[in-house]
């Protein structure tokens, strides 16, 4: 997890516009231009070559991230109110999933597709599909003093692969569970995908993420 010490850095640009918002739409698959990044999204490399590309597919726009021995991710600054707009919701689509990763341990520590959440007080949340940790498990993944990354499975394994889900966290809740206080303004948020660790290859999608008053399903 120590690919994501730069996100702890983020400072605030964007904010909720206006108390009567239901929804700030963080990556909104509207109206993508072919061959560019979504607005307000930049690369972050931590190890080897990053393959992204935007997919138009039908009606709908996804960003499509493929990984070979490398680490990287895309991270947008965010000014919320996780009090004000508690649920994180997002798609997601895995395709290929890093052969043996678990973040559990620091020698397998890949995931195909994460979702991290920073905070103003430097704590992160991490949403993760794992290969091998059980959905539902939730405990610190980081080992380094004074770096706080607690870790969240969502998916696990390869039972809902090339099938487009749709995840809704409370996340305030969870930053509560994770750390035993309220949780602070959010400042950035990355979505990553890794398999520098296992050596391996993977594939995830991403299409609309969303911090929202209320749950999706």
């Amino acid at each position: 997890m120590r690919r994501v010490l730069v996100l702890l850095t983020i400072l605030a640009l964007a904010s909720l516009a206006g108390t009567t918002q239901t929804a700030l739409i963080v990556l909104n698959p509207v109206n993508w231009q072919p061959g560019h990044l979504p607005d307000g999204w930049q690369v972050k490399v931590n190890r080897g070559t990053p393959k992204i590309a935007t997919v138009r597919e039908g009606n709908s726009n996804y960003l499509d991230l493929k990984s070979h021995d490398s680490s990287f991710g895309l991270e947008r600054e965010v000014d919320v109110d996780p009090h004000d707009a508690p649920f994180l919701t997002w798609k997601w689509n895995v395709k290929e999933l890093p052969a043996g990763g678990d973040f559990r341990h620091s020698k397998s520590d890949d995931q195909a597709a994460q979702v991290l959440v920073a905070f103003s007080d430097k704590r992160v949340l991490s949403y993760i599909w794992d290969t091998t940790a059980p959905a539902g498990t939730m405990e610190s993944a980081s080992s380094i003093p004074l770096v706080h990354i607690y870790a969240v499975v969502c998916r696990s394994g390869a039972a809902n692969l090339n099938r487009w889900l749709t995840e809704s966290r409370n996340l305030a809740g969870d930053y509560e569970k994770a750390y035993g206080r309220p949780a602070p303004r959010v400042k950035g948020i990355r979505l990553q995908i890794n398999t520098q660790h296992t050596g391996t290859s993977a594939e995830s999608c991403f299409s609309e993420v969303a911090f929202r008053r209320t749950p999706q399903s």
